[in-house]
Formats: structure tokens, C-alpha cells, sequence
């Protein structure tokens, strides 16, 4: 594949403007907001509510402007608070509130 060739904007591997920095492959602290999301991601999972799959997708499915933006974690709390809406297992004020509260 070009650099040219037509890809989705998560599809970076080899894009040289997305290759400006070498990768930092050294081990790293995660935040508390880093695992936090990694255990809701845990949770839900664990009770059949989003499936790694339905997580990629939602990630995949981020507006390319809001994609670049937003950090690893934040791209997977965005994708699971979309899927739990979808799915019907909050609602749009449930969130709202707790988003309120946090």
C-alpha cells in the first residue's frame, strides 16, 4: 500500500507525516484514568455487554478529527460509552449524570 493508497484515518502504519517521532517502546506508568478504563473495559466484557470486536469498531467509527485528539483510553471510553448506549444498557441522561459527577 502508497502512501496515497485510500485507507481509513485509524490505518497510520507507515503514513511517513504520522512517522515524525520514533515510537517510545519503553515501559510506562499507566494513569488511574488508564485503568480505570481498562477495567470498565474488563467489566463489561466479562458481562457479555461489548465484545472486543464492537470496541474496535467504535473506535474505528471516531470522526477523524475527534480520533487524532483524543489519547488511547480515551478513544476505548468513547467507544464502550457508545456501545452501552447502542445497546440500550444506559441512557443518554444516565450518562449525562454521571459525567456531571465525575
Amino acid at each position: 500500500m502508497t502512501d496515497d493508497s485510500p485507507r481509513a484515518h485509524h490505518d497510520l502504519g507507515g503514513v511517513p507525516r504520522f512517522m515524525c517521532e520514533a515510537v517510545d517502546i519503553e515501559p510506562h506508568e499507566l494513569t488511574d484514568f488508564d485503568r480505570e478504563v481498562d477495567a470498565i473495559r474488563q467489566l463489561v466484557s466479562a458481562r457479555g455487554l461489548m465484545t472486543v470486536d464492537e470496541m474496535r469498531r467504535g473506535i474505528e467509527a471516531i470522526p477523524e478529527a475527534e480520533y487524532h485528539r483524543l489519547g488511547y483510553y480515551q478513544r476505548w471510553i468513547r467507544s464502550i460509552a457508545a456501545t452501552l448506549l447502542r445497546r440500550g444498557v444506559i441512557d443518554e441522561a444516565e450518562l449525562r449524570d454521571a459525567l456531571a459527577r465525575a
